[in-house]
């Protein structure tokens, strides 16, 4: 199924939003397979060990790679485990600089959310005692979020690619093979940071170890050394 919105007269928007968010949802937690937009370039997600499976084989991903949780602020805060500082530092680039983060930081095993999991997709989805969330990736990112906060059910995935592919920041841009697998694809057009080129940046907010220098991480790495006095290691062959 591919979800197309087009502009009408009567709303004078060009997706809905909320709706499209809705019918991918219910596909995820069906059990199917959706790519669905962010502002960091399109994903593929799963809520289902069949459905990562999956994924991970069509992506033709090495077991190092892992899935990340597409989550909002309140999933944050429930199940990281942030110190003070870790907390601060995500508010300020989530909230105060309105930015995306591939947010690492340990989690609670004791969540809900966490204890449905089945043991194969918490090794390829966590790494020691952390886990990796991807927040405030845009509007339909945040409705779809609200669903799965609201459901205690705990979505993952990666970029909409094969590995090594790129970052796919327009449907039409990504590998037949992995359109192929969807049972839903939400297509909204061209993503807000395609001059980035990447996806998210990945920052451990505790130890502030950089793991992928992704989209906005200039002005990521701008805050941390203004706000709390943190130098980033630069981007590799960057300015």
């Amino acid at each position: 199924m591919n979800a197309r919105a087009s502009i009408t007269e009567a709303t004078a928007l060009p997706f809905d939003i909320d709706g499209d968010a809705a019918r991918a949802f219910d596909v995820l937690a069906g059990g199917g397979i959706a790519i669905v937009p962010n502002d960091i370039g399109y994903s593929i997600l799963g809520g289902s060990p069949a459905a990562l499976q999956r994924i991970f084989q069509t992506k033709k991903r090495s077991p190092q790679k892992l899935n990340a949780m597409v989550a909002n602020m309140a999933t944050h805060r429930r199940l990281h485990r942030c110190s003070d500082r870790g907390a601060a530092i995500v508010d300020t680039i989530c909230l105060g600089y309105d930015l995306p983060l591939g947010c690492i930081a340990p989690y609670r095993s004791d969540h809900p959310m966490m204890e449905r999991l089945s043991a194969e997709v918490l090794q390829g989805s966590t790494k020691g005692d952390t886990l990796v969330m991807l927040l405030n990736a845009g509007r339909f990112h945040g409705a779809l979020t609200e669903l799965s906060e609201r459901d205690n059910l705990a979505l993952f995935g990666s970029s909409a690619n094969v590995t090594l592919g790129g970052t796919k920041f327009r449907v039409e841009d990504i590998e037949p093979e992995i359109l192929n697998i969807a049972d839903i694809v939400i297509d909204h057009g061209l993503q807000r940071y395609h001059p980035y080129g990447s996806s998210s940046t990945l920052l451990n907010v505790e130890t502030m170890e950089v793991v992928r220098h992704g989209s906005c991480f200039e002005d990521i790495a701008y805050i941390l050394k203004r706000h709390f006095d943190v130098a980033l290691a630069p981007r590799p062959g960057g300015k």
